[in-house]
């Protein structure tokens, strides 16, 4: 199995330092950078399969970073920022992070985190086994691409993204509360605000695929329950 490649990205060096000794000690090879340039600079010349981020950097700052990275990489990005406001953790993930870490974190919870991202990210779950194609009106997924079109284009998602969009593809009419997208995408309980952190996926998803986000013809909310994707 290919040994797995993360990219730790904080001005802090001692945070950087800390993280990857924590890494090595889990098998990971751990790649380090010091601000949001610097972290675009290792993702040209290096694989990298998961990033932990910081947000407040010199040069170029986490949030900025987030959105260069996703115009070519649906790679997780877990951000770690010492700002805890549900406003900064909403950007966060509204611009395509995967997952948000307070500072000061456990190590043990950062390294639980990145695994579960990987998990995700690097191989095939239980909840997408059987057919490798289903179509659904304008949109087809391919479970063994990890592929999404809509009217015969790939549609570019982030790995939590994808998940989701796997679960809802593989259960068309089914509805599921925000709590149980949680535990099956993130394969933990739902954590503090995480009906948020579902809802911004979610958005962030039909502005992909929908024709006019604001009246979904696909992943709709059905009210006081969750969401469903309509099997058209």
């Amino acid at each position: 199995m290919e040994q797995e490649h993360i990219l730790v990205v904080d001005d802090d060096k001692d945070i950087v330092n800390t993280l990857r000794i924590q890494l090595e000690k889990e098998g990971y090879k751990v790649l380090c950078a010091y601000d949001g340039q610097e972290a675009l600079d290792v993702l040209v010349r290096e694989t990298v399969h998961l990033i932990l981020l910081d947000v407040m950097m010199p040069r170029l700052d986490g949030f900025s970073a987030i959105m260069k990275i996703r115009e070519k990489k649906n790679i997780p990005i877990l951000v770690m920022s010492a700002k805890s406001e549900d406003s900064d953790k909403i950007l966060g993930l509204s611009i395509g992070a995967d997952d948000y870490i307070t500072k000061p974190f456990n190590a043990k919870e950062v390294i639980a985190r990145v695994k579960s991202q990987l998990r995700r990210y690097m191989r095939l779950g239980g909840i997408h086994a059987g057919t490798e194609v289903v179509k659904i009106g304008r949109l087809s997924f391919d479970f063994t691409a990890h592929i999404l079109t809509a009217d015969d284009e790939p549609v570019k998602l982030t790995s939590t993204e994808t998940k989701i969009v796997e679960l809802f593809m593989r259960n068309p009419g089914r509805i599921f509360s925000a709590e149980e997208i949680y535990s099956l995408v993130w394969n933990e309980a739902l954590a503090y605000n995480g009906e948020n952190t579902v809802m911004v996926h979610i958005r962030r998803i039909r502005e992909k695929i929908e024709i006019n986000p604001s009246e979904p013809e696909y992943l709709k909310v059905v009210w006081g329950i969750g969401y469903k994707f309509e099997n058209k």
